[in-house]
């Protein structure tokens, strides 16, 4: 392992600049042995893994932190049917609801505290985020950067605005470079990729990569099982290139994976890049050497554009061309979270017209769309600010058509390889928040309501409300794929063309079972001749046998297992 590391340092560094920096991770890595209960791990996924994606502070009660609330609500709700829980940076921040980090090391008071972390730890195992990009410029370590103490001098990434940037990669319509004055009132000019208030790191600094491997380990003395790596395809700047997926990223993110692998075997890493689908799963690497999971990206506007048009010809099309590099390695299959449905993955896959069509239904619902600046000084569109009831949906339709359609949307991310990965407010039901965006002027925070767990609580135990009616669906569903090996991550998957586009049919093949999810998508009966996959089956969700042709009302589906 040590050789492992030693060769992803001179990917990163010069010989001897690579020699210093694996004295000092040896250090590092021999003090946090100490600390750290490694175990190892057989299958790191299964069938079993679903994960909540939610915020610290999405419930809250009167006279209790909202750690604690959201523990009383996923240990009264979701125990037996979720793994995981994804807080979302719970430490303390300045903006971008969590993601402008002030202290990588503590738990935001307003949230509550590292003991009500471990207290959900005790249930759920745990995601955490590493936001290793950036950090908020109000943080301490920024103030001492601009101070120029010595250890902190060269932490953050200064470019002059004299240099050609036009070739470098922009998430956002915001300038790339922000001035700061320090002290002595001399001007730095400071890297941001997503924002004035979020400072990025300079990696090529080998004292800053070691912060982040800190902070990495640290996080699993604190009980993360998974880490999320942030927006991590910019981690390297280089001007003159796209600044995007650069060799030297790759070479860090092989370099956390290897030193996880050394003292924390059982830590999973994520990378989390909202990029083309080719772009995205390089983060696999070669299946052994970087993340264990990617987000799966192009699934939320593809199967959006998919529930929209009534058509499953591209959604086939693409299922069939997933792969990962190995046993240890899958997909993080979601349709929603934090952010909006970002539009980029799709590039290639959607023209733009079916794109347009996408941003008009947004619209129409009281969504935002949101806008990257491209190298040529114009802007398109990266992300549609929508939750996915509303993307999904059709409000002219029947309340209950509007569950059964929303629902058909989610067990089709279910029934793919890979792990599920369940938004609270996807879990909820939860349609746009207009009113909270326009009071907070960001277009993400339509999907980002508080919700009072007493209102939420009413709301779930009244059978006949919309988010009543979701829930159950919904946890029903996760409950019973939890016991179908089918639905294993590694189970054999492939996409049929049954001859009409309004219906989808996935295979999954496990060492014991099989199983047939079809999917209709239309708001019209369809019929299925399945007798070219099998001659009948059993319809699970309705416990009851099926035979060579299947029939789904508007937006059914059937799990048949075979």
């Amino acid at each position: 392992m040590a050789n492992k590391i030693y060769d992803y340092l001179k990917q990163i560094y010069p010989p001897q600049v690579a020699d210093e920096t694996l004295t000092r991770l040896q250090a590092l890595i021999a003090d946090y042995r100490e600390r750290i209960d490694a175990e190892s791990v057989d299958e790191p996924f299964s069938q079993r893994d679903v994960v909540l994606i939610t915020y610290g502070d999405t419930f809250y009660a009167a006279d209790e932190k909202p750690l604690e609330t959201l523990n009383r609500f996923a240990v009264e709700r979701l125990a037996g049917v979720v793994s995981t829980i994804h807080i979302l940076p719970f430490y303390p921040y300045s903006s971008d609801d969590g993601f402008s980090v002030k202290d990588f090391y503590a738990v935001n008071p307003a949230l509550g505290d590292w003991d009500d972390i471990e207290r959900i730890a005790q249930s759920f195992a745990l995601m955490f985020d590493g936001v290793f990009n950036h950090m908020s410029a109000q943080s301490d370590w920024f103030r001492r950067f601009l101070a120029g103490e010595p250890d902190y001098a060269k932490l953050f990434y200064t470019a002059s605005p004299d240099m050609d940037l036009s070739e470098v990669t922009r998430p956002r319509a915001l300038p790339l470079l922000t001035p700061f004055t320090r002290p002595d009132g001399e001007t730095l000019h400071v890297w941001t990729t997503f924002s004035p208030d979020q400072v990025d790191f300079d990696i090529s600094e080998p004292s800053t990569l070691l912060r982040l491997i800190d902070i990495l380990l640290f996080y699993a003395t604190k009980g993360a099982d998974v880490v999320r790596l942030d927006a991590i395809c910019f981690l390297w700047k280089e001007p003159g290139t796209n600044s995007i997926h650069r060799p030297q990223t790759h070479a860090a993110v092989r370099l956390m994976r290897a030193v996880l692998n050394a003292i924390a075997p059982q830590v999973i890493l994520i990378t989390e890049t909202n990029v083309p689908h080719a772009e995205n799963i390089s983060y696999f690497g070669d299946g052994t050497d970087e993340a264990q999971m990617v987000y799966n990206f192009t699934l939320p506007p593809l199967l959006f554009h998919t529930m929209l048009t009534g058509n499953t010809g591209k959604l086939r099309e693409w299922i069939n061309q997933l792969e990962t590099p190995s046993a240890r390695t899958t997909f993080f299959n979601f349709t929603a979270s934090h952010d909006g449905i970002g539009v980029r993955p799709v590039e290639g896959i959607l023209s733009a017209d079916e794109l347009s069509a996408m941003v008009a239904h947004v619209e129409a619902r009281g969504g935002r769309v949101s806008y990257k600046r491209n190298p040529d000084g114009s802007q398109s569109p990266y992300e549609l600010n929508c939750t996915y009831v509303d993307a999904v949906t059709d409000p002219a339709e029947p309340e209950a058509l509007q569950v059964q359609r929303f629902i058909t949307s989610q067990a089709i991310a279910m029934s793919l390889a890979g792990v599920p990965a369940v938004y609270v407010h996807s879990l909820l039901g939860s349609h746009n928040d207009i009113e909270g965006m326009e009071a907070s002027g960001h277009n993400r925070t339509i999907n980002r309501a508080k919700l009072e767990l007493a209102s939420i609580d009413a709301a779930l135990n009244d059978g006949d409300s919309f988010r009543a009616q979701v829930f159950r669906r919904y946890v029903d569903l996760l409950a019973e794929r939890r016991s179908l090996s089918a639905f294993h991550p590694n189970a054999a998957q492939k996409a049929i063309d049954t001859g009409n586009d309004a219906l989808l049919a996935i295979l999954r093949t496990a060492p014991d079972q099989q199983l047939l999810a079809l999917f209709n998508v239309s708001g019209e009966t369809q019929t299925a001749d399945i007798s070219a996959i099998t001659s009948g089956g059993r319809d699970i969700l309705r416990d009851e046998p099926t035979g060579a042709t299947v029939a789904l009302a508007p937006y059914d589906f059937a799990w048949i297992v075979f």
